[in-house]
């Protein structure tokens, strides 16, 4: 309850005092967009330049509280965005007196962006996506995007299709650029792969053969772990992680892994992995790089079922673990139609072909070991637009 009141607080105000005016801020609507900001929210953080964050949901911001808040607590804060009615965004801008504003990937309220135009605090939309069905979306009410999108002063598209959206929207050609995706910059955190190094050794998992179902949704988890069931009985080696994408299907997934008779094991109760665990249930925040880490194949959820859509994609491969998603994954278009096209990806149509996918991958270490290498040199050549936001972003400085 506390941390709900907290939440209607910033939401409506009365807003927490300012830990710093004329910061930095960014908006980030959730962990993916967190996820993506961070390298930069790094940078100007290590600079000493104040940093304002705003997010959208619980998990966001306890991401970024996560990464931030307590190595730079004289710098970083995370508030919630409040609600976009005008009297509300007024106070938030007279009290924190942001030096501008950056929008990471697509969130656009009418409200914010008018009354940040019209105090004159530049709006930058950085590592701008927009797939075909959102861009019909927005096309539905034309007047209202177009108002939005003329308030930007700059936008900085991942790829060419998003800049073409965004200028049939109404945003001015000179003002968007193609600069790539800032999630290619991205490269696995030490403290991840050292802890899943120790914990291999602490819990004799070197014989084990260990797949990953990451940021799974409803009914992901079933389906896969039904498909999964027989090999996970007949294979004792056979070892499945999960880890879903929202908190509060935690339980909802480990009555599933009863009701299926797997034995389970969860994070959040501080349980390891025995000799007889068939499925671990990761129920923890901010730990996917450990369990990327520790698998030798991986699902990459929200991707199997309507209506999809996809996650990121680029924290298993650069960790050349072998990657295998569903059909729906028009979010991520762009990015994974590369890995498509170089071979450095497993698409699957449905549960059970994502299950053969991955024992083929545990099964034939050389194939997969191909697979992965494709992937992460399409990763490294991508590689650049973390300087290319910089840039963009020091003009406004």
């Amino acid at each position: 309850m506390p941390d709900f009141q907290d939440e209607l607080l910033e939401r409506f105000g009365p807003f927490q005092p300012p830990l710093h005016t004329q910061a930095l801020w960014f908006h980030a609507v959730s962990v993916g967009e967190t996820n993506a900001a961070q390298p930069l929210i790094e940078h100007y953080l290590s600079l000493g330049q104040p940093v304002l964050l705003t997010n959208t949901t619980r998990t966001g911001q306890a991401r970024a509280k996560s990464l931030f808040s307590q190595r730079y607590p004289k710098l970083f804060q995370a508030v919630f965005l409040p609600v976009d009615q005008r009297y509300l965004i007024e106070e938030f801008l007279s009290k924190y007196q942001p030096k501008l504003l950056a929008l990471v990937e697509t969130e656009l309220w009418p409200n914010l962006l008018q009354i940040t135009r019209f105090r004159h605090i530049p709006v930058l939309l950085l590592n701008a996506r927009l797939s075909e069905k959102s861009a019909k979306g927005y096309a539905r009410v034309k007047g209202l995007s177009r108002s939005m999108v003329e308030c930007l002063d700059s936008m900085l598209a991942q790829d060419q299709p998003t800049r073409q959206r965004y200028i049939e929207l109404g945003m001015p050609p000179e003002a968007v650029q193609v600069v790539g995706n800032i999630k290619f910059d991205i490269s696995a955190p030490p403290k991840f792969t050292e802890r899943a190094a120790q914990l291999k050794r602490d819990w004799q998992l070197e014989p084990r053969k260990i797949i990953l179902l990451a940021s799974t949704h409803a009914p992901e988890e079933l389906e896969l772990l039904t498909a999964l069931r027989p090999f996970l009985q007949k294979q004792p080696e056979l070892l499945c992680i999960v880890v879903p994408r929202h908190p509060e299907r935690f339980n909802e997934v480990f009555e599933q892994c009863q009701k299926l008779a797997l034995l389970t094991r969860r994070r959040s109760l501080d349980q390891t992995i025995q000799p007889d665990t068939q499925v671990y249930l990761a129920d923890s925040m901010g730990e996917l790089w450990l369990w990327y880490a520790l698998s030798q194949a991986c699902f990459v959820g929200g991707s199997l079922n309507e209506p999809g859509g996809g996650h990121n994609i680029l924290e298993p491969i650069a960790l050349h673990v072998p990657t295998v998603i569903g059909m729906r994954y028009f979010n991520f278009q762009s990015i994974v139609d590369e890995f498509v096209e170089a071979q450095g990806i497993l698409i699957a149509h449905d549960a059970n072909e994502a299950v053969n996918q991955l024992l083929a991958c545990i099964d034939d270490p050389e194939a997969a070991g191909h697979l992965s290498q494709q992937a992460y040199n399409i990763l490294q050549k991508n590689q650049g637009s973390l300087n290319r936001h910089i840039h963009a972003i020091d003009q406004y400085l």
